[in-house]
């Protein structure tokens, strides 16, 4: 296999830069940036198309995308679609909750051969429900075509994974892990894969990945078309971009003007950590009356809160990577159905899993990368929905939390009383 040293520079895989462009609001918009199909976005193409209907889509993708519930492309869809499907590599970058995962997924049915039993499309994910999530998405809007979509995640059956993946399936989606694995014993053929997607391209890069992505990628055929997509874009994730894209198309939202807009946020001052468990108590009631995350900076600090508000009778589920995949499996489809309404997890879910009813998002911890701030406080108010975020905050976390407002351009209020009004 030829290798070449344009695309695949090794002595670029370097970068430490963390801030990245993001977008402009539009001004009278009442929703999430980026959704807002009008969108300013700082980009080197410049054909928008605003409708589904005038992409050239397969009828059959056309329908899916439909009875998805889709009606009007967001911004970075009208945008990002069509250089995908035409082949080009492209790095888009769009608020979580805009429709990124969509995006890719109907550009790779759009390019995929149903005929053809072999993969064609490979797209990489940092976690297993990430991954899984996207495999819904790809067989939901593929679904009049008969596309197979397949994920092949840690936790899971290796001979299972190997038995599906030699029946033919036209998409895989996974964890970089298994993925390697699989194409390393033969199981995943990579001679018909035209389509390379990196999702949370910026969480995949700058947490370990970036070896296996890097093996992986050896492993592709030279011309494969490299899509990269993220919520922020640090410049590290774009100078490692250069080492395996080709003359991308960029699209970027513009760093000053990103708003968390349709989500409340607001503060709760606890002097010292060992009140914040008596704080969450008092809120108990106001969490259960929807749907809640509360987020964790630690698995054990997860652990711990679990056991204390079991202690104290409090219904709340819990989740995060030291689970088997089988247990975090039961625990989200029974938080994604209603029967758990209060999950206290890691940052492990703080990315792309759309859980359509929180409307309320805790910080039981700051985070302690703000990037990851937009991710967490992004469960709730997706698509346009409203949402309410509280903070925890401890005389230790006042300089993070006045961080975060600067870097995002927003303001925390002190939470109000009847803050149970607003959810």
């Amino acid at each position: 296999m030829s290798y070449s040293s344009e695309r695949r520079n090794e002595d670029q895989w370097t970068g430490d830069s963390k801030n990245g462009p993001r977008e402009n609001e539009q001004p009278g918009y009442d929703g999430p940036p980026g959704m807002e199909p009008e969108g300013v976005i700082e980009s080197n193409w410049d054909t928008v198309i605003e409708t589904f209907d005038q992409m050239n889509l397969k009828d059959e993708l056309l329908r899916g995308i439909f009875a998805y519930g889709f009606e009007k492309p967001s911004a970075i869809q009208q945008r990002a679609i069509l250089p995908c499907v035409k082949g080009r590599d492209v790095i888009a970058q769009a608020q979580s909750g805009t429709g990124k995962t969509a995006t890719f997924s109907i550009s790779i049915l759009q390019q995929i051969d149903t005929a053809v039993n072999d993969c064609q499309a490979l797209i990489l994910a940092p976690t297993r429900e990430l991954a899984q999530q996207i495999q819904k998405v790809v067989i939901a809007l593929g679904d009049f075509m008969q596309a197979q979509c397949h994920a092949c995640i840690g936790g899971t059956n290796v001979r299972e994974d190997m038995r599906k993946l030699e029946q033919g399936v036209h998409v895989v989606v996974g964890t970089p892990g298994r993925v390697y694995d699989m194409i390393s014993r033969r199981a995943l053929r990579t001679h018909c894969i035209k389509m390379f997607v990196l999702d949370e391209a910026d969480e995949m890069l700058s947490r370990g990945f970036k070896d296996q992505i890097h093996d992986v990628f050896k492993l592709l055929c030279q011309e494969v078309q490299v899509i990269l997509l993220s919520a922020t874009m640090p410049n590290d994730v774009m100078d490692v971009s250069k080492c395996f894209m080709r003359d991308p198309i960029t699209i970027l939202v513009q760093k000053e003007e990103l708003t968390l807009e349709g989500i409340k946020q607001f503060y709760v001052f606890v002097e010292r950590e060992d009140w914040k468990l008596e704080t969450l108590c008092d809120l108990y009631d106001t969490l259960s009356i929807t749907q809640a995350v509360i987020f964790c900076n630690t698995r054990r600090k997860v652990d711990w809160l679990t056991e204390n508000m079991h202690n104290r009778d409090f219904t709340v589920s819990a989740m995060h990577g030291d689970m088997e995949q089988r247990e975090r499996d039961v625990i989200m489809r029974q938080f994604r159905t209603g029967s758990s309404r209060v999950l206290i997890t890691t940052d492990l879910l703080a990315r792309g899993i759309d859980v359509q009813q929180v409307s309320l998002v805790i910080n039981y911890d700051i985070p302690s990368n703000r990037e990851n701030y937009i991710h967490r406080i992004g469960r709730g108010g997706r698509f346009g929905r409203k949402g309410v975020a509280i903070n925890f905050v401890t005389t230790d976390d006042k300089r993070t939390m006045n961080d975060i407002e600067q870097h995002y351009h927003t303001r925390i209020d002190e939470m109000p009383m009847n803050v149970a009004d607003l959810i």
